[in-house]
């Protein structure tokens, strides 16, 4: 069965989705009936086609890959969109929203988001600014347009989280989770332990293009406190915002500091914290000591983890990468299949 795809952004998670569409193209058709045709793509930076009839991605990557505009891709079809005209006007099942994205105001994304649901698409999106700040409304919009809105990749890219929560986990009530859910800051923090200071280990994670030049988001914990804003409010019914929620980063974290929790049977971690108290949930992101003998203090280098404690089941513990290029694009591909899943349980 033929699934339509628009994608918005073809930068580092666009191309790591295609490149799975192409390399995955017969196991995806025989095993899921998943055919995708991409009819669309947008990017501020690469231009904008569409075309009714499909574009070839291996032609794509190849245009991307040789910093070359996407607008040279040859034939009759339309060029030069911007992205809310690709959105409504192209003719897609599904909207894979990737373009970058204030996290503050999570602008230009919401309003990719509205207007693919208003224009009756499904979207999917790695975007935390979208989630973190408006989940509600956008999941009220797209239930009220009977489409489907997937985040799973905002939270640890392609590791399954908020899937496992709401499927796998149903019928538990989640009392609390606890998370390591920046593997710029992990990494950090675990070469740390080595007796290296916080400024050489930094400039290592930079190099290695684990953090960015200008590391703020990520080592003062605002990537993190998007993250934890996320899984407060999807999966323990929250009405959290960020500007609610107190954070603090590493920044102050020494060598000292690490030595004397070692000598405690202790490892520092960033830990962002969703936890019911009543019927009210609080949230958390800090620097936190965890016992060595608990599954988040084995979590080393750029790993992420989060922990769930369930009324039925107890702590489930899930960890694996929370970032990467095929990994953010295996998560737009899960949210795709779920949704085309249910297309097809719906087609008559």
């Amino acid at each position: 069965m033929e699934h339509r795809l628009a994608l918005i952004g073809f930068g580092t998670v666009g191309q790591g989705l295609c490149e799975i569409l192409v390399d995955k193209e017969e196991e995806l058709r025989k095993r899921h009936d998943f055919e995708a045709k991409v009819v669309a793509v947008c990017d501020l930076q690469k231009g904008s086609l569409h075309s009714s009839q499909g574009l070839e991605l291996p032609r794509l990557l190849e245009l991307a890959r040789a910093g070359r505009s996407l607008e040279e891709y040859p034939g009759e079809l339309d060029r030069g969109w911007n992205a809310l005209r690709t959105i409504r006007d192209c003719d897609a099942d599904s909207v894979c929203e990737l373009a970058y994205t204030d996290i503050k105001s999570g602008q230009p994304a919401t309003d990719h988001c509205r207007a693919a649901f208003e224009s009756g698409k499904n979207l999917v999106t790695s975007n935390k600014g979208p989630a973190a700040l408006h989940y509600t409304e956008l999941a009220d919009l797209a239930a009220a347009k009977g489409v489907r809105f997937g985040i799973e990749g905002t939270v640890m890219s392609g590791t399954p989280v908020l899937n496992l929560a709401r499927n796998c986990l149903a019928g538990n009530k989640i009392r609390s989770i606890r998370g390591i859910l920046n593997g710029t800051t992990n990494f950090i923090l675990s070469k740390m332990e080595s007796g290296r200071a916080y400024d050489e280990v930094l400039r290592e994670a930079q190099e290695l293009g684990y953090a960015e030049a200008a590391p703020t988001a990520d080592v003062e914990g605002h990537d993190a406190l998007a993250k934890v804003t996320i899984l407060a409010n999807v999966l323990m019914g929250a009405s959290l915002r960020p500007s609610e929620i107190p954070c603090e980063g590493i920044t102050e974290i020494t060598v000292e500091k690490i030595e004397r929790a070692k000598a405690q049977g202790m490892r520092w971690k960033l830990i962002g914290e969703a936890k019911r108290d009543g019927s009210t949930v609080h949230a958390s992101v800090r620097p936190t000591m965890v016992d060595m003998s608990h599954p988040l203090a084995g979590v080393m280098g750029a790993n992420n983890a989060i922990s769930f404690d369930c009324d039925l089941l107890g702590e489930v513990t899930i960890n694996g990468p929370g970032a990467g290029r095929v990994e953010t694009g295996f998560s737009i591909l899960v949210d795709l299949l779920e949704i085309h899943r249910e297309m097809r349980a719906v087609k008559p």
